[in-house]
């Protein structure tokens, strides 16, 4: 089962290409610090700028540095429903241990085409699958009842929820079952989603504070919810900060102050304005993590 803290990889980039130098110090780090797993090349890594053959390097790397460690749930979404299978069975060749498929972006399609579109790709892999709904980047957005249809296939396993709202997991658990993972993508609510039937996060927050992540959903798992919330006070600033532009803007520039990797972005995103980069500077110093 896939349970706890993943991080959603920052992928570095040095003078416009992939710095996997870089990458296996991240990835060392991320382990070190007890994560449960990773998720490469999703929309943290930077996944819409990446060619597809280092969108499959970021992958291949991931699964080999981490030697088996942790899991890796590796992003292989498109609004290409051919494109994601391409990925997918990549993934599924270098030794991913899921894939995570986002709903297809800007083609804005039914219900009854999401479901042929997740449809196709599990049945031209053989890997499990991590539904991604996301309505706020991809415009649409994945019913209850199609979650319930798509849970039916056998290695469509789980969902990331990034739709902010707390009272879809139970609805989930009622509709679905105990055995439908749910893992969160809003780092802010991960211990009230938790509580309302999540067994997770998928987290942006903890490419910079990997421990306290850690800490947070082993916590929760362990029934301190004492301890959980502590945790969630003090990260409080470091989620708001982070997502005070758009994602992945401010967490490369946090990751170059914690000395990672450079803050380089690929257009169309761009550095996080002044204001901002003080606003960052100021959580990572309330965390004594500069």
């Amino acid at each position: 089962m896939f349970k706890g803290t993943y991080t959603a990889l920052i992928t570095p980039f040095s003078n416009g290409k992939l710095d996997l130098n870089a990458y296996e110090k991240i990835i060392n780090r991320q382990i070190e610090a007890g994560i449960s797993g990773l998720v490469p090349s999703g929309t943290t890594g930077e996944s819409p700028t990446l060619s597809h053959d280092e969108h499959n390097d970021v992958i291949r790397t991931c699964v080999e540095l981490s030697k088996g460690k942790v899991k890796i749930i590796a992003g292989t979404g498109s609004n290409s429903t051919t494109e994601a299978i391409y990925m997918t069975k990549h993934a599924e060749k270098v030794g991913a241990d899921a894939a995570l498929i986002v709903a297809p972006y800007y083609n804005k399609p039914s219900q009854r085409g999401l479901y042929e579109h997740f449809k196709s790709i599990h049945d031209n892999t053989n890997i499990p699958i991590i539904l991604y709904n996301i309505p706020g980047r991809s415009v649409v957005n994945i019913d209850l009842e199609l979650m319930a249809n798509l849970a039916k296939l056998p290695r469509i396993i789980g969902v990331k929820d990034a739709t902010a709202d707390l009272t879809l997991p139970q609805k989930i658990k009622n509709l679905i079952g105990n055995d439908f993972i749910q893992l969160s993508g809003e780092d802010g609510s991960v211990i009230e989603y938790n509580k309302q039937g999540g067994v997770g996060v998928i987290s942006v927050t903890a490419n910079i504070a990997p421990e306290l992540c850690v800490a947070q959903q082993n916590a929760f798992f362990a029934n301190d919810l004492t301890k959980a919330d502590n945790i969630t006070k003090k990260l409080a600033e470091i989620n708001e900060v982070l997502f005070c532009e758009t994602n992945p803007m401010p967490v490369k520039f946090a990751a170059e102050l914690l000395g990672l990797c450079t803050g380089e972005l690929r257009l169309p995103l761009i550095e996080v304005e002044k204001r901002s980069q003080e606003k960052i500077k100021r959580a990572l110093k309330n965390l004594a993590l500069i």
